[in-house]
């Protein structure tokens, strides 16, 4: 509850871009004798971004093309990879739970960042051809893929990557995870250009290899006067067997909701004091939510600044009233009782949300979807499986709803040892978790409703939509 916050405020407040949606949730119970919940948090940052058609494909890259890292150096962090974030927390040894761990350096994101937009912002002189993100694997994932997303080979130089921390082995140059990172393609005839926007935003890069036209990966290492890595393309990216999992579903039992004796007054001031209920300024005003000056709507509402808002919308330039809405949506508590219903339920949410913005209809409208869950604990695999398919395979199609991007965990479960209980292991698992975040242009911002009752423009009519046809849902 405190340390989220602050992470996503240093990227808010440093970066330079504004905080204006999100969601909170806070849950643990006991449930079919398990402990259910979230101490294995969830952490969600991200937003809406805009590109003109002409820079939104690969360019062609030839053999001899330079390829570079842009942004900041490896060090010996993240070498656990997905042996280390798929694991349940707690199953880790100290070491790989350290290595898992990818630090954020938001003022050096914001150097990339800057080099990225002074290059595309040159239009058909963009020095960049390819560029490349780098995340799980490090630099032995990024640039290989970078290499064979264009149909070539590589050769690298090992000691040309630029590291922090000295005496790293070759693997740990080449596997860091290391954030504020990008591999790039770049135009040969253009590097100097690249240099000079590059040294002006201070933002360090280094040209790491080239292109070949062999479909080999070679890397050198001009220290140890070896190669530690030689081999075909087509063995690094061909099929992998394909996995089989053997998995069952569970039905948990369920009581009925029993309300006899409750006092209203004690339910009421349980549910506020809910942190996924309660007032969310501490989580609001730690960011500068106008950053950048394109903030129409952010999650403060009215005169005395309740956050509120249904949705965050954007404008898309300085000139004009046209924009963007983003909205999200979660019922993961749900998922106990009913995970296809959970899914479900997200979407709705989302798009209920995102109706206070005026936007095209659902065609106009683009899902992200985040999936968490405890891959392997009884009865989980197969809840994914069916709400991944209500939503996929049912619902969005139904819509007309597309989902062009998504994201994934698999990994929601806390195990930890416990002397003074008796058989020592504890565990939490979280419920199959779905969060929606739903993208929309809008036309005019100014039109953008609120939950705000105004007493200054005359009566104000609260209105009832039975989305539940009756059935009270």
């Amino acid at each position: 509850m405190l340390d989220g916050p602050i992470g996503a405020a240093a990227f808010n407040n440093e970066f330079g871009r504004p905080n204006l949606c999100g969601y909170f949730r806070t849950f643990e119970v006991t449930f079919a004798g398990e402990r259910r919940g979230y101490h294995k948090p969830i952490m969600l940052a991200g937003g809406l971004g805009s590109i003109p058609a002409a820079g939104a494909l690969k360019a062609k890259v030839s053999a001899g093309a330079p390829l570079l890292q842009l942004g900041g150096p490896g060090m010996l962090i993240g070498m656990g990879g997905g042996a280390a974030s798929s694991v349940d927390t707690g199953q880790n040894t100290a070491d790989l739970d350290f290595d898992s761990v990818q630090r954020g350096n938001p003022e050096m994101q914001r150097r990339a960042q800057e080099v990225i937009d002074r290059c595309w912002a040159l239009g058909a002189d963009n020095p960049i051809l390819s560029i490349h993100d780098v995340g799980a694997g490090g630099l032995s994932n990024a640039l290989p893929e970078l290499a064979h997303g264009a149909g070539l080979g590589a050769r690298f130089d090992l000691r040309a990557i630029p590291i922090e921390a000295r005496g790293m082995s070759p693997m740990q140059i080449w596997s860091n995870e290391s954030q504020e990172r990008y591999v790039i393609a770049l135009d040969p005839s253009k590097l100097d250009v690249f240099r000079e926007i590059a040294e002006r935003e201070r933002c360090p890069f280094a040209v790491v290899g080239s292109a070949t036209d062999t479909p080999q990966l070679v890397v050198m290492d001009s220290v140890l006067h070896a190669r530690p890595v030689d081999m075909s393309m087509d063995v690094l990216f061909g099929k992998p067997p394909r996995m089989v999992r053997d998995v069952e579903r569970l039905t948990r039992p369920t009581r009925a909701l029993a309300l006899a004796g409750l006092d209203l007054r004690e339910a009421a001031h349980r549910v506020l004091r809910l942190p996924a209920v309660a007032d969310k300024s501490f989580l609001i005003t730690i960011g500068d939510r106008s950053v950048g000056g394109l903030t129409a709507r952010d999650q403060m509402v009215g005169p005395w600044q309740v956050p509120v808002a249904d949705c965050a919308v954007t404008l898309s330039g300085f000139r004009g009233y046209t924009g963007e809405a983003m909205a999200l949506g979660e019922r993961s508590p749900l998922a106990l009782i009913d995970a296809p219903a959970s899914g479900r339920m997200a979407i709705g949410e989302a798009l209920t949300n995102i109706a206070a913005a005026p936007n095209a209809g659902l065609g106009a409208v683009k899902l992200s979807c985040n999936w968490m869950a405890a891959a392997g604990h009884p009865g989980e695999d197969a809840a994914l499986f069916d709400t991944v398919h209500a939503v996929a395979m049912e619902l969005c199609p139904a819509l007309g709803l597309a989902i062009p991007v998504g994201k994934d965990s698999l990994s929601m479960k806390t195990v930890w040892r416990d002397p003074g209980q008796e058989g020592g292991d504890r565990a939490v698992v979280s419920p199959i978790s779905l969060i929606v975040s739903a993208f929309a242009p809008v036309a005019d911002v100014r039109d953008t409703s609120t939950p705000e009752l105004r007493t200054d423009v005359g009566d104000t009519r609260l209105v009832l939509l039975d989305l539940g046809r009756g059935r009270c849902r």
